[in-house]
């Protein structure tokens, strides 16, 4: 595929740049020098959070801002750094704004180590009738909604806990074209793994395969613990935070309710250059367990041209209302593959500091080790 064969398909990183000098994309203060990633941008807190009594959705009509004001309990700033107790729902205005095109969308999902840390986030924009999709044309602020889970979290005023993504058109591979992407490229590392539109993943639970250790299959989060800052890397013991699952004989793991739990991938993933993938539910039916909720996988990750050799999923899995068994090999997510618009300048990996290309069973950066 040539780098500017589509005219659908997700923008790259310079079209991102394009958008904000055309002031598409409104901030308030200039991008950091990180902030635009291969096939996304990172989204930066603004300087006050609102707790709320409930979530919500504006709906046709509406404006957040005016359903804050009939929501708001308090609101604090986060110049100096505020903590996010957990079971309460905040809004916070975010720093970027939107004035799209007609022919340009953009959908958000929280950052790999927001979902890793159990932070439930989502973006919410004017008039909206869901989370995280924002229609072309938009013009009008945007949101996030943050509600911890298990850890609190100290954000500060810049702090990025989500990311957003633009598209022209419908952009998604269908069953055939992923058959033949995956023929070329080995998008996993097993030949029958497309399931209708996506790529088949599946837990692995055997322990063997893990570089991380061959007995620990996986993390369970700890109760009532102390803050974690989000911006601070490798500052944290994982026994602080974390209990290690270790392999069973038969292969499978209770998931108890309401427990957060950091699993991985039997397979190793790839993304080729000229395309981008996310996570999504492989089947809404099953919905004893949530999986992943930080669903993009940027072009490069995995690809060995990027300076990866394939890179595990880590799963981020939280169980409802009743104990569910997960066995080794079961499938519980799909990837789906999107077209690039063109190829990135930059592919995730190394050369761009990112943090998780060759990862196995791998915790947030925040922690040591």
């Amino acid at each position: 595929m040539s780098s500017n064969s589509l005219d659908k398909g997700i923008l790259p990183d310079r079209m991102i740049a394009d958008l904000a000098a055309a002031r598409a994309i409104v901030a308030a203060r200039p991008f950091a020098p990180d902030q635009i990633q291969p096939a996304s941008l990172d989204l930066r807190l603004g300087g006050i959070a609102y707790r709320v009594r409930a979530s919500f959705l504006p709906g046709p009509g509406t404006a957040v801002a005016r359903r804050i004001a009939d929501l708001k309990l308090h609101e604090f700033a986060l110049t100096d750094g505020a903590v996010l107790e957990t079971g309460c729902v905040y809004i916070v205005p975010l720093i970027e704004g939107l004035a799209l095109p007609d022919d340009i969308a953009a959908a958000s999902n929280p950052k790999s180590s927001t979902g890793r840390l159990d932070v439930f986030t989502r973006v919410i924009a004017d008039e909206t009738r869901g989370f995280d999709r924002v229609e072309g044309g938009y013009h009008g602020p945007l949101y996030a909604e943050i509600s911890p889970k298990t850890f609190p979290v100290l954000v500060r005023e810049g702090s990025r806990l989500s990311q957003i993504r633009f598209r022209r058109g419908e952009a998604t591979l269908d069953g055939e074209a992923l058959r033949a992407l995956h023929a070329r490229e080995r998008l996993v590392d097993r030949a029958e793994a497309v399931m209708g539109e996506g790529v088949a993943v599946s837990v692995d639970l055997s322990g063997g395969g893990l570089p991380n250790g061959k007995d620990i299959v996986g993390y369970r989060a700890k109760r009532h613990t102390a803050v974690i800052e989000v911006e601070r890397r490798g500052a944290y013991e994982v026994a602080d935070f974390w209990e290690p699952i270790a392999a069973r004989a038969d292969r499978s793991l209770i998931l108890d309710p309401d427990e957060f739990y950091i699993l991985a991938s039997t397979e190793a993933v790839q993304v080729p250059p000229d395309y981008a993938a996310e996570m999504v539910p492989f089947d809404p039916l099953v919905g004893e367990f949530r999986v992943h909720y930080a669903g993009f996988f940027d072009p490069g990750f995995g690809y060995a041209g990027a300076g990866g050799r394939g890179a595990r999923a880590v799963l981020e899995v939280r169980s409802r209302e009743v104990p569910f068994i997960l066995e080794h090999g079961q499938t519980v997510g799909r990837l789906v593959y999107e077209n690039m618009l063109a190829r990135p300048d930059q592919l995730y990996g190394t050369g761009i500091g990112s943090n998780y290309q060759a990862q196995g069973l791998k915790l947030s950066k925040h922690f040591r080790g």
